[in-house]
């Protein structure tokens, strides 16, 4: 099966295994020098390991994998004389999600999988309570209704992304734009990105299995007016178009004074 997984990039990895002590699923091991994947069906593809890394050694990507395996998890664990972190509300689904149960309540969602407890809670999948709009321009509470919000941690089978209304957001654009959260993020399913530092291809690969998974109702992509910025655009039309889901998206054009210069349908 073709999934989220990830993979390392040797000639960048200098062995320092911060990697391994992150991967609360044993997946990963230093190796000849190198931090090395373990089993693929060690590895939950939420990337709890992304951010330790100092080297920028690892991503994700979408490949033909076996599937996670959390039984196998905990056997490999017990080898290791490793015991499970427990963290609350980490579930893994492992399956595909359809139906229209996004943040709107409507419809229903569906999966399968395990639920365990190895992820970083920083990185764990989950949902929040956005305060009501209005309350928004009074007290300025927060609209975000989803957590991770980094594209490239954000587990494909998260049941709220089915059928939502997804807002691909450019890193700099919450900075820039005034009233962000009132704007833009209310009843949408937010996620960052940046194609001129992130892995475009893994970037299109996680757009790509979330339209195939969670077929979302709607993508609206807001850019900045920088050239480098439209790549978050053309991911998003050519995950589109790779995964044969037919989801519309608008991609908005913001300038640097935090102004919508463009808006169109792709």
């Amino acid at each position: 099966m073709a999934r989220t997984i990830i993979t390392i990039d040797e000639e960048r990895c200098d062995g320092c295994g911060l990697c391994v002590e992150a991967c609360h699923e044993g997946a990963l091991a230093v190796i000849d020098g190198k931090a090395r994947l373990v089993s693929d069906v060690y590895c939950d593809g939420l990337g709890a390991c992304l951010g330790e890394c100092p080297r920028d050694a690892i991503r994700t990507e979408v490949r033909e994998a076996a599937e996670f395996d959390p039984a196998a998890v905990e056997r490999h664990l017990r080898d290791l004389g490793r015991a499970p972190q427990a963290c609350p509300g980490h579930q893994h689904g492992h399956g595909h999600a359809h139906g229209h149960g996004h943040a709107h309540g409507h419809g229903h969602a569906h999966g399968h999988g395990h639920a365990h407890g190895h992820a970083c809670p920083g990185a764990a999948a989950r949902q929040l309570t956005p305060a009501a709009p209005r309350a928004v321009a009074e007290a300025g509470d927060s609209q975000l209704a989803t957590w991770p919000i980094q594209l490239r941690l954000v587990p494909a089978q998260a049941p709220w992304l089915a059928g939502a209304d997804i807002l691909l957001c450019a890193d700099c654009a919450p900075v820039a734009i005034p009233g962000f959260h009132e704007r833009w993020v209310g009843g949408r399913v937010v996620l960052l990105g940046c194609p001129k530092l992130d892995d475009q291809g893994a970037n299109i690969g996680k757009l790509m299995e979330i339209c195939a998974l969670a077929q979302p109702a709607s993508i609206t992509v807001l850019r900045m007016e920088v050239p480098c910025c439209g790549g978050l655009a053309q991911a998003a039309v050519q995950a589109r178009d790779l995964s044969g889901v037919e989801v519309p998206i608008t991609v908005v054009v913001v300038g640097i004074d935090g102004r919508e210069r463009q808006r169109l349908e792709a």
